[in-house]
């Protein structure tokens, strides 16, 4: 059971993920398209974004963070693989989001978001080797399945409740 419900949650935090970064989250995606405003920085941490004369740096933690969890998931869900070939995946789709947003013109393509987002799933991937080291794997894969639905409980319920008070 703990291996059906990790490949489900795996596949529904992917589709998320693609929500978030790709469609910014809009449920109204023609509207999303209408941008047509392509940005491309192929400067590492070099355009980063500027609120009130100072550096933003709460998009790079947050581009980080939220990759922690694909790590996690394909540890969970691919025992196996070796953690090169995993690292290999989060770069990968990294890479095609990166390019999806050019290609469509939806958003900013820029080499410290594939960074960061890479960072996130390496961090991901080691804490799960960590915690494998004091906790049994299946353990460790329900405490995982458990938080990933309690954190998409929320941010659905937060969601929702962003709708409705719009």
């Amino acid at each position: 059971m703990t291996r059906i419900l990790s490949a489900v949650f795996l596949v529904i935090y992917v589709v998320s993920l693609i929500w978030l970064v790709l469609f910014k989250l809009k449920l109204n995606l023609p509207l999303l398209f209408q941008n047509e405003q392509r940005s491309l920085n192929l400067i590492p941490f070099g355009a980063p974004a500027i609120v009130k004369g100072r550096i933003n740096y709460g998009e790079m933690i947050m581009n980080c963070v939220i990759f922690i969890p694909f790590g996690l998931l394909l540890c969970a869900n691919f025992k196996n693989a070796r953690f090169l070939p995993k690292l290999a995946i989060i770069f990968a789709f990294s890479v095609i989001v990166e390019l999806l947003q050019y290609i469509f013109a939806i958003g900013a393509t820029d080499i410290t978001d594939l960074i960061t987002n890479t960072l996130g799933g390496f961090l991901g991937l080691q804490i799960y080797d960590l915690s494998k080291k004091y906790i049994s794997s299946e353990k460790l894969d329900r405490i995982i399945i458990a938080i990933g639905i309690l954190l998409l409980l929320i941010f659905l319920f937060m969601r929702f409740i962003f709708i409705i008070l719009r």
